[in-house]
C-alpha cells in the first residue's frame, strides 16, 4: 500500500510540474532572467508551494504518517557554509541547464538526450558531493 501512494504522490508531484512549466527549460531560464525578458510566472508556482508546505508542516506536529514511519523534521534555519554553498551550486545548475532534480526527473520521458545528460551529471554531482565536502571541511574548518 505505501508504493501506491508512494506512486500517486509522485505522479501527482510530476503531473504539477509539467503542468507549471517548471518542466519547461526556456520558462525557467525566463524566470531567471531578470535584466532581459522576465517572466514572473513561475513566483505563483514558488508560492504554490511554499504556503502548502508550511501548513503541512504546522500539521505534523504530534501525528505520524498513515503509512508509518515518520515526518521529517523542519529544516535548521542556521545560515552556514553548507547551506550557502549548496544553495549556490544549485542555483548555478538551475540556471544554466532550466532545471532542477525533481523537473529533471520528470522530463525524462520526453526531453530528450539534453535531459538525461543533465540528469547523469546531477546523479555525478550528488555522489561527488559527501567526498568534496569532506575535502572542504578538512582544508577550512567550519567556524
Amino acid at each position: 500500500m505505501r508504493f501506491l501512494y508512494a506512486f500517486i504522490a509522485g505522479g501527482l508531484f510530476g503531473a504539477g510540474l509539467f503542468v507549471s512549466g517548471m518542466t519547461d527549460t526556456s520558462k525557467v531560464q525566463g524566470w531567471l532572467d531578470v535584466f532581459g525578458d522576465w517572466d514572473p510566472t513561475l513566483a505563483f508556482v514558488m508560492g504554490g508551494a511554499i504556503l502548502p508546505m508550511a501548513i503541512a508542516w504546522l500539521l505534523t506536529k504530534g501525528r505520524q504518517p498513515l503509512v508509518g514511519g515518520s515526518f521529517p523534521t523542519p529544516p535548521e534555519p542556521k545560515i552556514g557554509r553548507n547551506l550557502v554553498v549548496g544553495s549556490v551550486l544549485f542555483g548555478a545548475g538551475w540556471g544554466l541547464a532550466g532545471l532542477c532534480p525533481g523537473p529533471a526527473i520528470a522530463s525524462l520521458s520526453y526531453g530528450g538526450w539534453p535531459h538525461w545528460v543533465f540528469f547523469v551529471a546531477m546523479l555525478v554531482g550528488m555522489a561527488a558531493a559527501p567526498k568534496l565536502r569532506q575535502q572542504l571541511d578538512k582544508a577550512v574548518p567550519a567556524a
